[in-house]
């Protein structure tokens, strides 16, 4: 899977990400997604994508997984685009405070020192 995925992204004719946060904002736009009011409304999409990637993971679907991974990708950059934050800076931000966390990995999940 991490092969297709890497395939997929070094292809010449593969949108960035960046770009394709703008074509699915557009895609929202045209839609009549964007509205701040249905915010909450999307945010059950997430979740409903979150769920349906756990269950492709859970058994071990590979076409199913990255079919939901990038559901999941555009529901979020959606909600992100009705509370008016840019999905890149969130990111950016995320990882600004990860970056120099420290902790140990149990179980296949990173624990944080305190």
């Amino acid at each position: 899977m991490q092969e297709d995925l890497q395939n997929s992204s070094q292809r010449s004719d593969a949108p960035t990400f960046d770009q394709l946060i703008t074509l699915v904002t557009n895609w929202a736009q045209e839609k009549d997604l964007m509205k701040s009011w249905n915010a909450s409304r999307q945010m059950l999409k997430v979740t409903e994508e979150v769920g349906e990637l756990a269950g492709s993971i859970a058994k071990s679907k590979e076409e199913d997984t990255i079919d939901a991974l990038g559901d999941t990708f555009v529901t979020l950059i959606i909600l992100a685009g009705q509370l008016g934050i840019d999905p890149t800076h969130a990111l950016n931000h995320a990882y600004n405070v990860i970056k120099n966390r420290t902790g140990k990995t149990v179980d296949g999940v990173f624990v944080k020192n305190s």
